[in-house]
């Protein structure tokens, strides 16, 4: 019998419309029962050589992988990156990978002003010092009078630009496929990379992970940043160099940083001794609502697909 197989480590299988028909039917589900991002070798033992379509999170689907899961057809990923997914290797074997980009970028958007505001106005830090019986008075910083730089204008990234213009911050921003400003970003200035970093005051970034942008802020990019910047992270733990950036902090060459995303996860690097580092464990997607439009956008795209590939039939 054909199996279905969901990776992502939190999926609410009984309450998805779409899966929960499937399963009614008899046909298996085989779940993350380690509730954590898998390795290489536990998505090869959740396949097997059985599985004909997968629901994927973040975990490493390489050509190990897929010459593994010999009856893999369709791999639909809750959200939107693809940089975990080998695609020419699941090209060769015959594998269609789809995701669901616009369901989470409002969650990851929302997450990346909180983290901005938090790391302005030192809420973590006083938070942790009144719980120890402090009374700290720590002076913040307006958004409205800080220059945000946006690094990658996509749905995420175009997102966060609208919404720190609504606090009437300066906004510019860099993207290497956007050569205009896009229409509903009156306001936003496009500049070279180069001049977005050693100009901003926040720098929040919003692209893909590939070889191009590993460590794309390093210990030279910190350098060239202005005193006490602020970097915000809520797109790939790869992007930055995380020992370069602790050295920043400590150093004082940085004001503050907010990272939902790690090269490891969960992480234990040096940022955990960070008092300035706002740490979050990869929520960026996890509001409420547009975790559920992910994981039925992602149930529906798997059923479309192995309809398609003439895996499953209608209905």
């Amino acid at each position: 019998m054909n199996k279905l197989a969901i990776s992502t480590s939190s999926f609410d299988v009984s309450h998805n419309m779409v899966l929960r028909p499937l399963q009614e039917r008899g046909i298996p589900i085989a779940e993350n029962s380690h509730k954590r991002k898998l390795t290489e070798d536990e998505v090869i033992a959740l396949l097997g050589e059985d599985t004909v379509g997968m629901i994927a999170g973040v975990e490493p689907l390489t050509e190990r992988v897929f010459s593994c899961a010999r009856s893999l057809k369709v791999v639909s990923r809750c959200g939107s990156g693809l940089d975990s997914v080998d695609l020419g290797a699941a090209k060769r074997h015959g594998i269609k990978v789809l995701n669901t980009p616009e369901a989470p970028a409002q969650a990851v958007a929302e997450l990346s002003l909180a983290l901005i505001m938090a790391a302005l106005r030192k809420i973590c830090q006083t938070d942790k010092l009144v719980h120890a019986g402090q009374w700290p008075r720590a002076q913040g910083g307006l958004l409205a009078a800080q220059k945000v730089g946006i690094v990658g204008l996509g749905r995420v990234g175009s997102r966060v630009a609208r919404l720190c213009r609504a606090f009437e911050a300066q906004v510019v921003a860099h993207d290497t496929y956007v050569k205009e400003v896009p229409p509903g970003m009156e306001g936003v200035k496009l500049v070279p990379f180069e001049t977005l970093i050693a100009e901003a005051d926040i720098i929040s970034l919003h692209l893909t992970y590939d070889a191009d942008t590993h460590h794309l802020l390093n210990e030279k990019a910190f350098a060239r940043m202005k005193p006490g910047a602020i970097v915000i992270n809520t797109a790939r733990g790869g992007l930055i160099d995380e020992a370069a950036l602790a050295d920043a902090l400590n150093s004082g060459q940085l004001g503050g940083a907010a990272m939902d995303v790690f090269e490891q996860e969960p992480y234990h690097g040096p940022l955990l001794q960070c008092d300035n580092a706002i740490l979050t464990s990869h929520i960026g997607s996890l509001a409420k609502e547009s975790r559920q439009r992910m994981e039925l956008e992602a149930a529906e795209n798997l059923v479309r697909g192995l309809i398609e590939a003439g895996v499953m039939e209608k209905g």
